[in-house]
C-alpha cells in the first residue's frame, strides 16, 4: 500500500476485516487477536471498522471501540504507513530521548499524536518497550532501534523515506 492510499478504508479491507472477524463469533475473548490482525488490514479503525468487526464477533461496537481505545498502540484516526513509537521510560529519559524526540520532530514537521502530510510517519510515545540496555529506544512497527542520537533517528528516518526499509 503506498503512502498516498494508506489513510483509506475501501469497501474491499471493510471485506477483508469480515473475513478476519468472523471464524470468532460468540468469542469475545479473542478480541485481541482479532483487532491485530484486522489492523494489518486497515489503516485506522473507523466507525465502519469497528461496526464490522462488532457484527461478526457478535459483541457491540461500544466494546470493540473501547477495547481499541484503551490501548495507546491502536489507532481509532488517520495513522501513517510507519508508526515510530519512541520509549517513554526512565533509562530512555535520562539517557536523552526527550532530544531524540525533538529530532524527529523536527526533522519530520509533526508532534506526537500527528501524521505527517504524506501518511507516511504517525509519531507516538509508548511505555517501555523492553529495550533499556541500548536506551534511549523506539519501534517503527515492529523493527526495534537503539542507541539512538539525534543525528542517527535522521539517518533512520531517511533510510525509510528512500524505501530502503520495509
Amino acid at each position: 500500500m503506498s503512502a498516498q492510499d494508506y489513510s483509506k478504508v475501501t469497501p474491499l479491507s471493510l471485506v477483508e476485516v469480515s473475513r478476519i472477524a468472523a471464524p470468532y463469533r460468540d468469542r469475545p475473548e479473542m478480541l485481541m487477536h482479532v483487532i491485530l490482525q484486522v489492523e494489518k488490514a486497515v489503516p485506522m479503525f473507523t466507525p465502519q471498522v469497528t461496526a464490522v468487526i462488532a457484527r461478526e464477533m457478535n459483541i457491540s461496537q461500544t466494546q470493540v471501540y473501547s477495547f481499541i481505545s484503551f490501548y495507546k498502540m491502536l489507532y481509532t484516526g488517520k495513522r501513517g504507513k510507519y508508526i515510530i513509537h519512541m520509549c517513554q521510560s526512565a533509562p530512555c529519559h535520562i539517557r536523552g530521548a526527550k532530544e531524540v524526540m525533538e529530532s524527529i520532530e523536527e526533522f519530520l514537521h509533526i508532534k506526537v499524536g500527528e501524521t505527517t502530510e504524506d501518511n507516511m510517519f504517525t509519531l507516538a510515545y509508548s511505555p517501555c518497550i523492553g529495550m533499556c540496555d541500548v536506551s534511549p529506544s523506539m519501534l517503527i512497527n515492529d523493527k526495534a532501534y537503539g542507541n539512538l542520537t539525534p543525528e542517527s533517528v535522521r539517518d533512520i528516518l531517511k533510510s525509510y523515506i528512500r524505501g530502503e526499509v520495509q
